[in-house]
């Protein structure tokens, strides 16, 4: 499905209940319906595959899969398929509530994922939605087919991200739930998980990156076998990769537990607030360790200066984020994630690399990335194209990051800078990478290869004489002019010189104070 025809649909489908609920809760409704078609049209290939397996049509094979439960991945009752139940016109919104509990009890992992809403609620003796609007809603969603050939992995998450966009209160924002689908295979590529790996990403949304992880993981598995990727079986993978995940948002939660269902993957997606609360923690309460990390927090966060003095972790000794922008934060909490010899990929606004150098003083961001460099861990930083994010035209970068084990990494004292900028194909809304450009962008890192105007090795020792700027852009140039700040890294180094000038007036204030002056800002405003 191509993102305007999924945007012109999900428009429709909430055309459909306008002005029967407020339009931030269109996704309370909508999401749940998708989730509910995906798993009923993910179900009828799994029984097309189980009937051809066994030489039998589909109805057999539903009736076989009712008697033997290990025949299929889960199982949804005959009276509990998505026809069966739009069929209704009477009593539709308790009918397909009911459903939707029915499906969880005989599928223990969707309890708390595809029951979390009750379709017959009322309001103040109302109807929420009435029957006649559910059904209208339902026929919009009937429309596509959502199987795992019909549409791309993360067809929940695109969908959340177009509903939160379109349709949440003033001031909220998705664009840190959703990856490009390129950029995650990308990630997924450089990342390479090798079997029995456990993968983290520590801000998971609805799943997008991990699932990735796995899909290349699979794919790798299937050139090895000579088979296609849906006819792996569990003896063709003795060693799966383990996804883990943590995120804030319920309805991301529960997008990603449904989506790691759907693949048959093993997952364990928790909700929470990782900078405050980290949730997955080892035995002794310490940070649990991972193999691989991919992320795409939230570009440049604001969070408090609290939480990086006290936490219990240890995860900030290479220094305190300004609160206007927690990507180094990110970034620490990723790293200290890491086992040793362990490789993170995080996706971050381009003013990360650089913001800060070339300044004179002290900067925190700068001496947070000082500390990276000078560690010699920084692997690789890859400049995207302009225009693939939802949230924003910026480009943004993947940072590349290794943790040393027993020995230094292979190219130590080096750094491979990457300007993909101009690898996308022009697109409405937005533009996007191809297969084979994601795939050549890919290999240059993994074979550490130059290439004119595109990719360059530079010793470390350079980048400490550009006072630690990690912007590709610094080191491959493509004879473009220069493009103007993005407005986003303006806002943020506006916010920052705001900190920087508030804690000196702090420190002037001490100082005054000290030589009798305590009320001297009085006087000055006299003047």
């Amino acid at each position: 499905m191509e993102l305007q025809t999924l945007e012109n649909w999900l428009w429709k489908a909430a055309c459909s209940i306008r002005g029967e609920v407020d339009a931030a809760r269109y996704k309370d409704y909508i999401l749940p319906l998708i989730f509910y078609k995906r798993l009923d049209d993910v179900y009828a290939d799994e029984l097309t595959r189980l009937a051809q397996e066994l030489n039998m049509n589909v109805p057999q094979a539903e009736k076989l899969a009712a008697e033997d439960r290990n025949l299929i991945r889960f199982y949804i009752p005959p009276e509990a398929r998505w026809n069966e139940v739009r069929k209704r016109t009477q009593g539709l919104g308790e009918r397909l509530t009911d459903t939707l509990r029915q499906i969880a009890r005989e599928n223990p992992k969707l309890e708390g994922v595809i029951n979390r809403r009750d379709f017959n609620a009322t309001d103040q003796g109302q109807r929420v939605l009435d029957d006649d609007v559910l059904a209208r809603l339902i026929g919009i969603l009937n429309e596509h087919r959502l199987g795992l050939n019909d549409v791309q992995p993360d067809i929940l998450g695109r969908a959340y991200e177009y509903l939160i966009r379109k349709f949440a209160e003033r001031g909220s924002s998705a664009g840190e739930f959703f990856t490009p689908t390129e950029v995650g295979f990308l990630i997924a590529r450089i990342l390479d998980p090798q079997p029995g790996e456990i993968i983290y990403d520590p801000a998971a949304g609805s799943g997008g990156l991990l699932i990735k992880t796995q899909l290349h993981h699979r794919e790798k598995l299937a050139a090895a076998h000579g088979k296609p990727v849906n006819e792996l079986t569990p003896d063709d993978d003795p060693r799966p990769i383990h996804l883990c995940g943590q995120e804030l948002q319920a309805d991301n939660v529960a997008a990603a537990k449904m989506n790691a269902f759907i693949h048959d993957m093993i997952a364990d997606i928790r909700q929470g607030n990782t900078m405050r609360n980290p949730a997955f923690l080892d035995a002794n309460g310490s940070l649990q360790k991972f193999d691989k990390l991919a992320a795409n927090p939230m570009w440049n966060q604001n969070i408090p200066t609290e939480i990086y003095e006290n936490d219990q972790y240890g995860r900030f000794y290479w220094g305190i984020p300004p609160a206007s922008s927690a990507d180094w934060g990110w970034i620490q909490h990723m790293y200290a994630s890491l086992l040793d010899g362990g490789r993170m990929a995080v996706v971050l606004d381009t003013g990360a690399a650089s913001r800060g150098s070339g300044n004179k003083g002290a900067n925190k961001e700068r001496d947070i990335r000082k500390q990276f460099v000078d560690a010699d861990v920084i692997e690789a930083v890859i400049l995207l194209p302009d225009n693939l994010f939802f949230n924003t035209s910026a480009p943004g970068i993947v940072v590349i990051i290794q943790k040393p084990g027993e020995q230094r990494r292979a190219r130590a004292d080096e750094i491979l800078f990457i300007n993909a900028s101009k690898f996308c194909e022009k697109g409405r809304p937005k533009n996007y990478m191809t297969d084979e450009q994601v795939a050549y962008i890919g290999d240059l890192y993994l074979n550490w290869q130059e290439e004119e105007h595109v990719s360059k090795v530079v010793k470390r020792a350079e980048v400490i004489r550009n006072d630690y700027n990690l912007s590709p852009s610094r080191y491959v140039t493509n004879n473009d002019v220069e493009p103007p700040l993005p407005l986003e890294d303006a806002i943020v180094r506006l916010r920052e010189a705001e900190e920087v000038r508030a804690e000196a007036d702090t420190q002037l204030d001490m100082v005054m104070k000290k030589l009798g002056f305590a009320n001297w800002r009085d006087f000055e405003a006299e003047e």
